[in-house]
């Protein structure tokens, strides 16, 4: 009996679903530990030689790439594809193409339930609450309605945002060089032109773009300063678009009065994060499109975009995230 071709999960889940698709279509499942280092990795890919991989968790960076003597096709467990050395991809014929939207609601309840948090200061009111103290005669809270939420993206993690608050009476202005006019008009919102605008009229500034070499450190200390006194940053995009010692000092001094982060730097950080020392923020462990419905969503169009592509069939220009000099099957 003939091996099965192999596909490798980056991380150790996989959605019924997707596992499902992949074995109907007679592929074999193989999974790495969570966040593989690169050695770890490289064993994985020699051990199961796969055709296909999924990308969850951790770095793809060129030697992994090279170590895939079968390697065909690398499927991003989501939209970002800053963690693959899509490069170094390109010059090993090997196609890197995205499962965009397929999380997108539940990314974007994530946002809106932390400009929730931070905006309403729940947090810190629950650990005054759970330390016996009564803060009522002392806090002043803030509405929400009437505020000006700024989102910098237009995809449809940032239209589902825009859907959701559209009740709640927030202002919306977009940012996205990419959407036209009337794109960003459909969302019911109005667009900025420049992202200094965007922030100098922005009382809650919300991430929805992928990282790239031209946006890292989007919010820095100088652009930062550009945001209204007490006005609040929520990211569930890339932890790369925040320079992080920025935003502190911000915090501190009190003119940015809260943010609400789901994505860092450095993933997993190092020990603990210097941002948990500020009661003015919510960490979560980039869990924002990790739920039940979401990731049954990407983990099909993952897996399915591996099959098609092997399949000879093509994918939307949307999903590919390179283009190779010629088709593998040529």
């Amino acid at each position: 009996m003939d091996k099965q071709p192999a596909i490798l999960v980056t991380g150790p889940y996989l959605a019924n679903p997707a596992r499902q698709l992949a074995e109907d279509a007679g592929y074999a499942i193989f999974h790495t530990p969570p966040y593989p280092t690169t050695e770890v990795l490289v064993a994985h890919i020699q051990r199961h030689d796969p055709v296909g991989i999924v990308s969850r968790m951790g770095q793809f960076g060129a030697e992994a790439m090279a170590a895939g003597k079968s390697l065909k096709v690398v499927s991003k467990h989501g939209a970002g594809v800053d963690n693959i050395d899509v490069d170094a991809a390109t010059r090993q014929g090997v196609q890197v193409i995205r499962a965009a939207g397929g999380n997108a609601i539940s990314v974007a309840e994530h946002a809106v339930a932390l400009i929730f948090a931070v905006v309403k200061r729940l947090l810190p009111l629950d650990t005054g609450m759970r330390a016996g103290r009564w803060e009522k005669a002392e806090f002043l809270g803030r509405e929400l309605s009437g505020m000006r939420l700024g989102l910098v993206g237009a995809g449809a993690i940032a239209a589902a945002v825009a859907k959701i608050v559209k009740g709640v009476g927030l202002e919306i202005s977009v940012y996205d060089p990419y959407a036209s006019v009337e794109a960003i008009e459909a969302l019911g919102a109005r667009r900025a032109d420049r992202i200094e605008d965007l922030l100098g009229q922005s009382d809650i500034v919300s991430l929805h773009c992928p990282l790239t070499k031209d946006n890292a450190h989007l919010l820095n200390a100088e652009t930062i300063a550009l945001m209204p006194a007490n006005s609040y940053i929520v990211n569930t995009s890339r932890g790369g678009l925040i320079d992080e010692k920025a935003l502190l000092a911000a915090l501190e001094s009190g003119h940015i009065a809260g943010a609400g982060l789901d994505t860092f730097e450095q993933e997993p950080p190092e020990g603990i994060s210097p941002l948990a020392n500020s009661e003015r923020v919510i960490l979560t462990p980039h869990v924002a499109g990790v739920t039940e419905e979401g990731g049954t969503r990407v983990g099909v169009l993952a897996v399915g975009g591996i099959i098609d592509f092997l399949a000879g069939k093509a994918l939307p220009k949307a999903r590919l995230a390179n283009e190779l000099p010629e088709s593998i099957f040529s």
